[in-house]
């Protein structure tokens, strides 16, 4: 009898084990130290002092300096030092927001930035504020192929069940989502828009040419299109593994990344190239890295609805 007891006794512990889950906390992923940059934009422009906002260890940077990740961080952001003919200009769609209770979280914004200088310079250009693991090429000297501008060569060779994270939505009521890139007149578009975050865990390789390829192996993707009544914690995003086509919960958006707007990496020879996504893996494959991202928008470049919002703090992956 009491054989049979301590075998049942160790049958429930190894469930219990089985199913028992730890979490990771993603790095600077509370969003309580943050990189103060001071960016003196050009004379013709205006002159004004901007500040922009990086995710990592606290620190002031003033100057109009190209920014690299520091202290660890694997966070990059949609802000950004420009510097276009000569001319500088400093963009900060994300920014640190006081939560209740005294802690800091992240604020991405959907914003137009204005560069008017009389007879030389005319643009608006409409920017929705992300953040995203991987570094941005600055100083960002056009504004054409923005994805390129992009480096998500970020290893990673887990296979988390989900991303965990705290977020706030506010949706501008009556607001058009519009494209506005700088050229040409702004243009409404019928379609909407929506917050957006996404996890992308890929099997990547290389061939001779440089060229790099990917299969999916991961896939967590989802989009919020109506404003939340407060913040909700410890929401969960699902990551699905192999080939998710046919399964009730697949959305259009989830499919392989459109190779007409890649995301970018460097490759062994040190040239930016796109990642080509040429293909679902298998459900128990070992990814090689990730792309995850955060955004107030889920359009292309330039794409946005004004004034839309998502906040975000508590990063994290969860592991059974």
């Amino acid at each position: 009898m009491k054989r049979r007891f301590f075998i049942a006794l160790g049958m429930i512990a190894a469930v219990a084990t089985a199913g028992a889950e730890t979490k990771e906390k993603v790095a600077y992923g509370d969003f309580e130290q943050w990189i103060t940059r001071t960016i003196h934009e050009s004379s013709i422009i205006g002159g004004k002092t901007k500040t922009l906002y990086e995710i990592g260890p606290t620190q002031k940077i003033d100057g109009n300096k190209a920014y690299t990740n520091l202290g660890g961080s694997p966070w990059a952001t949609s802000n950004v030092y420009a510097k276009v003919v000569g001319v500088v200009k400093g963009s900060n769609a994300v920014s640190p927001y006081q939560r209740s209770g005294g802690n800091k979280c992240v604020k991405l914004s959907t914003i137009m930035e204005h560069v008017k200088a009389v007879g030389v310079v005319n643009m608006d250009v409409l920017v929705s504020g992300s953040m995203y693991f991987g570094k941005m090429l600055e100083p960002v000297s056009s504004t054409t192929d923005p994805y390129s501008k992009l480096d998500m060569n970020v290893k990673f060779n887990k296979r988390p069940k989900y991303l965990s994270y705290d977020y706030m939505v506010t949706i501008p009521k009556g607001a058009k989502m519009i494209y506005s890139s700088g050229f040409g007149k702004q243009k409404t578009l019928n379609k909407k828009d929506a917050c957006e975050v996404f996890v992308l865990l890929q099997r990547r390789w290389e061939d001779a040419n440089g060229n790099i390829y990917a299969k999916r192996v991961g896939t967590g993707r989802e989009r919020f299109s109506q404003s939340t009544a407060g913040w909700q914690n410890n929401h969960r995003l699902r990551i699905y593994y192999g080939d998710i086509t046919g399964q009730p919960y697949y959305k259009s958006y989830m499919n392989l990344i459109d190779n007409s707007r890649p995301y970018y990496c460097r490759n062994s020879k040190g040239k930016m190239v796109p990642v080509q996504e040429v293909g679902w893996d298998s459900p128990t494959a070992t990814p090689t890295h990730i792309i995850m991202m955060f955004s107030a928008g889920c359009g292309t470049a330039y794409e946005g609805t004004v004034g839309q919002t998502l906040y975000v703090d508590n990063v994290a992956f969860i592991y059974e």
